[in-house]
This record gives structure tokens, C-alpha cells and sequence, in this order.
């Protein structure tokens, strides 16, 4: 009776743990249509308290870097380079011993498609990226987005 009640604990403890996993970054996506074949897609990161997400431009050796990866779709091209505004902070980090570039508050992201000739398709891939307060560093996440180019 007391290995039932053990396991039975350690199941408890373990759902009770995971059901606290956190994510402090809110993602919101959206696609504008700014001419008959190009549409600029947008994906903010709303992000909590003292969390921050890593610059697209962070070094290697460091985080994990945020990065949008397009599903390949043969419809659209991307124009030009994905662009990253918010207010990036520039520090050393003791932990990763290396110069990072982060982001507090909100980031957006955006980019330039083009759609061949008026046809009606989606834009879907995925956003990886990593979120550290002062005190810990979550593991990497990614975040899938399916949208409609109308």
C-alpha cells in the first residue's frame, strides 16, 4: 500500500510541476496586404515582467537566438531579410560569457512577401526563440503560425 501511495505522489508532484510550466511570451501574428501581390507578415512578442527574448542578431556561443523560419511555399518570396524592432539592450552575460543582445517588454518582427499573381495561399512556419529573467533561462521554445494571404 505504501508503493501505491508513493507513486501515486510522485505522479501528483510530476503533473503538478508541469501544469506550472511557464511561458511568458504572448505571440500575435497578422499579415497586411499592401499591394495586389505583396503583403507584409507581422509577429509581436508581447513579454511579461522582467522576461526578455534574444535579438535575431545575438552572437554564437551565446542564447538561442529568435529566428522565423517560413514553411517553403512556392507561391511566395520573402523580400529582403526579416527586420526586428524593440528596445535591444546590449550587455555581457557572466552566463553565456559572451556579448547578447535582448529584448524586454515587446519585439516585432516583419517581413516582406510576395505572392505570384493574385493567388490565394497561407503563410505557416515557426518561431524558436529562448526567454531568460535575471535569475534562470527557460528552455528554447517554438511557436507554429498558420495564416491566410487574401
Amino acid at each position: 500500500m505504501k508503493k501505491i501511495f508513493s507513486i501515486l505522489a510522485v505522479l501528483f508532484i510530476t503533473y503538478a510541476a508541469s501544469a506550472q510550466i511557464q511561458d511568458p511570451v504572448d505571440w500575435s501574428y497578422s499579415v497586411k496586404k499592401v499591394s495586389a501581390d505583396t503583403y507584409t507578415f507581422t509577429a509581436t512578442a508581447n513579454i511579461e515582467g522582467d522576461w526578455h527574448i534574444y535579438s535575431q542578431t545575438t552572437g554564437k556561443g551565446g542564447p538561442v537566438p529568435t529566428k522565423i523560419n517560413f514553411k517553403n511555399n512556392p507561391l511566395i518570396t520573402k523580400v529582403g531579410v526579416t527586420k526586428e524592432v524593440g528596445k535591444v539592450k546590449q550587455v555581457f552575460d557572466d552566463l553565456f560569457k559572451t556579448t547578447v543582445r535582448y529584448i524586454g517588454e515587446t519585439a516585432t518582427y516583419t517581413q516582406t512577401l510576395k505572392v505570384r499573381g493574385g493567388v490565394k495561399t497561407n503563410i505557416s512556419g515557426t518561431i524558436e526563440y529562448m526567454v531568460c529573467d535575471d535569475r534562470q533561462c527557460l528552455p528554447p521554445s517554438k511557436k507554429t503560425f498558420d495564416l491566410k494571404l487574401q
